[in-house]
């Protein structure tokens, strides 16, 4: 009894008193979010942020209406894939893979318990769909121009030199110099406070704009949540949130076959737009169809060709000479490789990629990124030019 009772005064209480003081300071220096994070990650057997995540949040939904199907590829139910592209499939801890063809279903396929009717978190992939939806507020005259200054919609940067001379474009082109550090896995960062905190609104725009916009790219969660705030405020007074304006101009027309859920901020006032759209493979594939199509679905155009050519377009000005142009407008780019494509990316390996010479979508989505399997001329991350390749070998034999 004397040796536990020394035991809990030497050792258990000092730790709980450290322990006691790392809490208070993470209240006090506004780190709380960090306890949420810890539940909702190694609390639960993960490393970060995970594709089931949106259970664990508030979330708006995106309803469904008069589903359209996809149309299934002759020969279907006969197409198999290359061994190499099996074997990655198989071991890279994929959960769903899919293949289009002049707009037809070629290939269908799940793992882990996975399927058509599971909704997963599209992570970055959101943010094509977030740009696609302030274009669409630019062409209902909600939003004045696609180079509308920002300040505008976010007067907090009234004063600030940066923000001053900074775009909607600018966000969206993440040319914009706003202050940010793009990390999924520190928990002490704006991109982990976004994702587990509180107060969205207030976390961004008490951050700062640092540099003169228009210049280089620089990848940031940031910078769409920024267009995303800005997007809500012109909205708002039309009686949409973001989810709803989703709904109506893509979510139905495209005829989605299930609803979607945008997660939360933590005070329940926005949808975190950078990331968290949660959703089916073959629904996340009619975006890219859209794209392919130029904005137009079943002869409606729900976005215009030009808006389409904007964003999927490389923003050559952002990239210094001889560099490879890897990014347009929250679309990435790799029109220069051998097999030409151009993508909606999300943290994890969640991949929609659209190769226009082959009219073809490639939907692939899982728990962590695939295999890097480097393939001479591709730029972007070293599964997709894998990907890309074996579903060219797939797509030729079908002819």
């Amino acid at each position: 009894m004397v040796v536990l009772k020394r035991l809990c005064k030497w050792i258990v209480l000092p730790i709980v008193a450290l322990l006691t003081l790392i809490s208070l300071g993470l209240v006090v220096t506004g780190n709380a979010y960090i306890f949420r994070g810890l539940q909702l990650t190694y609390l639960k057997g993960e490393a970060t942020a995970n594709i089931d995540d949106y259970v664990d949040f508030d979330n708006r939904t995106i309803n469904a209406k008069d589903a359209i199907t996809w149309e299934k590829y002759p020969n279907f139910e006969q197409v198999e894939l290359t061994p190499t592209l099996q074997d990655a499939l198989d071991t890279d801890n994929t959960v769903a893979f899919a293949i289009i063809k002049d707009g037809k279903l070629v290939y269908e396929n799940y793992w882990q318990r996975y399927g058509s009717d599971s909704h997963t978190n599209s992570f970055s992939m959101a943010k094509t769909v977030t740009t696609m939806l302030y274009l669409k507020a630019v062409e209902d005259g909600y939003i004045g121009s696609v180079d509308e200054p920002i300040t505008k919609w976010l007067p907090e940067y009234a004063d600030n030199q940066y923000a001053q001379n900074c775009t909607l474009a600018d966000l969206s082109a993440m040319t914009s110099g706003y202050d940010w550090t793009e990390d999924y896995y520190f928990p002490i960062n704006p991109t982990a406070e976004s994702y587990y905190g509180h107060d969205l609104v207030k976390q961004m725009v008490n951050r700062k704009f640092v540099e003169e916009c228009g210049g280089q790219f620089e990848y940031s969660s940031g910078d769409t949540q920024m267009l995303g705030i800005a997007l809500s405020r012109a909205l708002e007074p039309h009686g949409y949130t973001i989810s709803s304006y989703l709904e109506e101009k893509f979510w139905q027309p495209l005829g989605m076959q299930g609803d979607a859920y945008w997660s939360l901020d933590g005070s329940e006032s926005i949808e975190k737009v950078y990331c968290c759209l949660n959703a089916s493979a073959l629904d996340f594939a009619k975006f890219g169809q859209l794209l392919l199509n130029d904005g137009e679905w079943q002869g409606k155009q729900l976005l215009s060709k030009e808006h389409v050519e904007l964003i999927t377009t490389p923003n050559a000005a952002a990239f210094a000479a001889g560099k490879a142009q890897i990014y347009g407008h929250s679309v990435w780019t790799d029109m220069d490789s051998p097999i030409p494509f151009y993508a909606m990316l999300g943290h994890l390996g969640q991949r929609v990629l659209v190769l226009p010479e082959e009219n073809a979508i490639i939907v692939r989505l899982g728990k962590q990124k695939g295999l890097p399997t480097p393939v001479d001329g591709f730029h972007l991350e070293p599964d997709l030019g894998q990907y890309v390749t074996e579903v060219k070998t797939i797509l030729d034999g079908l002819e």
